[in-house]
């Protein structure tokens, strides 16, 4: 990965947690100063020691800290991170969260949730109406798939066309392989040569998947070429853009696929490069690198396939929408499922901070994944702070919702210590999450 394409995967990162945040915090900040309660700080990230940037209006300090793990609203009266406890051993004032009624207190705890939910809800409707939804059917991928040694492995062949999992068919090309990760499948259905054959997935298979973090199978395509890297070996040997590349050493390559397994056999030699060129055959002489590739990259599938888009007016859009939002946070549920359900998923090789979540962002600036991703975040931080746990704002819901039921406030010192207990928690899985970044992408190749 280039430097660039780090840089690109960090500004994203840093927009998308910077949105949701925000919106996040104004959740809680909006009904607290609706039910005038004092708000007496408000940042975009954390603040310990010092702030990058800060102003005071009015009862709030609003701010921008240096370390970018989140961001708080801290309201006056509440336990929370910050633990006030000089506040907390004063008579209540009116304008304190504690001198709140309890429905207004949950309304407060539950407006981070909710405004992330809306959030991700608003993000996939307006994408719909403005882009739709476009993708690769199964049954336009003519040529067949291309499979790697993983594919391999369960029976696939390079040409066969992929129609179900578990024998439940599938429409979009490009979720083949999550859905056999989620529905934790054990056979997926071909056709080959005319006939559909059923080919059982074995154990480990996902788990595998999982780690190799790419698609065990690929639309297979004319290697038709489009663009070249920096310091190409094909550029110098004479291959130029828009020729049809065929054969390497006289082996027939009629997919890009064949090309890319074929080349890796003849590093640091001299080889022939079959291409088309304007209705002619050339043969064309080149040295393949140490890194066995020539620096040549081929059109785009859209060339090749025929996708189809799916338009949404405005107003049909905001129903799927909804729909979108809702499948997405059912798919995340089931993902955190197999975590502790299945043998195949292991959480050291799942579980990541924040170098994996910059990962799932492209290394272009892309307005389409990055609002897709943002919509997923959202998701995902809503669930994960509506978990009764101490310090998340689940865990405030479930105490709040223990005084709606039994009519007594929990002790302010059990509340005290329940949030110490939830911020060690949350610690310790933010430095498992990053630590496990840690030790994949960096100090795991120092022992390899």
């Amino acid at each position: 990965m280039t430097t660039q394409e780090i840089l690109v995967k960090a500004g994203q990162l840093i927009l998308s947690l910077s949105i949701l945040v925000v919106l996040h915090e104004l959740g809680h900040f909006i009904p607290a100063k609706l039910f005038k309660t004092r708000v007496e700080k408000f940042y975009l990230f954390f603040d310990p020691w010092f702030s990058l940037f800060k102003f005071k209006k009015g009862d709030t300090e609003y701010g921008v800290g240096w370390l970018p793990l989140g961001g708080y609203v801290k309201i006056s009266g509440m336990v929370d991170e910050s633990m006030d406890k000089e506040q907390m051993m004063q008579p209540p004032k009116p304008w304190e969260f504690r001198s709140k009624p309890t429905w207004q207190r949950l309304i407060i705890m539950i407006g981070g949730v909710t405004v992330n939910i809306i959030l991700a809800f608003f993000i996939y409707a307006m994408m719909l109406w403005y882009w739709g939804d476009t993708y690769l059917p199964v049954q336009n991928v003519k040529n067949g798939i291309a499979v790697d040694s993983l594919g391999q492995s369960i029976g696939l062949r390079d040409g066969d066309a992929i129609i179900a999992v578990d024998s439940a068919a599938i429409q979009k090309f490009h979720t083949i392989s999550g859905e056999v990760i989620l529905r934790e499948a054990k056979t997926i259905q071909v056709m080959r040569d005319g006939q559909e054959l059923s080919l059982p997935i074995p154990d480990g298979f996902i788990r595998a998947l999982i780690k190799q973090k790419t698609p065990f199978a690929y639309p297979r395509f004319p290697f038709v070429v489009d663009t070249f890297t920096e310091k190409s070996a094909g550029v110098k040997a004479g291959i130029r853009k828009g020729d049809q590349v065929i054969s390497l050493n006289g082996e027939p390559t009629p997919y890009f696929s064949d090309f890319v397994k074929e080349i890796k056999k003849h590093k640091l030699e001299e080889i022939s490069v079959g291409v088309i060129r304007g209705g002619d055959t050339l043969q064309i002489a080149a040295k393949v690198p140490e890194e066995g590739v020539l620096g040549i990259a081929p059109q785009s599938l859209s060339h090749f396939f025929e996708f189809k888009t799916q338009r949404y007016t405005f107003l049909e859009a905001i129903p799927a929408g909804f729909n979108k939002c809702v499948d997405m946070l059912v798919k995340y549920i089931q993902q955190l499922r197999l975590i502790f359900v299945s043998k195949e998923v292991k959480a050291s090789e799942s579980v990541g901070g924040f170098m994996s979540i910059g990962n799932m962002f492209p290394g272009t600036w892309d307005w389409v994944a990055f609002w897709e991703m943002t919509a997923l975040l959202s998701i995902i931080l809503a669930f994960m702070n509506i978990l009764p746990i101490p310090a998340l704002d689940g865990g405030h819901v479930l105490f709040l919702l223990y005084e709606m039921v039994t009519g007594r406030k929990p002790n302010e010192k059990f509340l005290e210590y329940a949030q110490i207990v939830g911020m060690v928690i949350l610690l310790g899985l933010l430095l498992f999450a990053n630590g496990m970044d840690l030790w994949r992408n960096i100090f795991s190749k120092w022992f390899a």
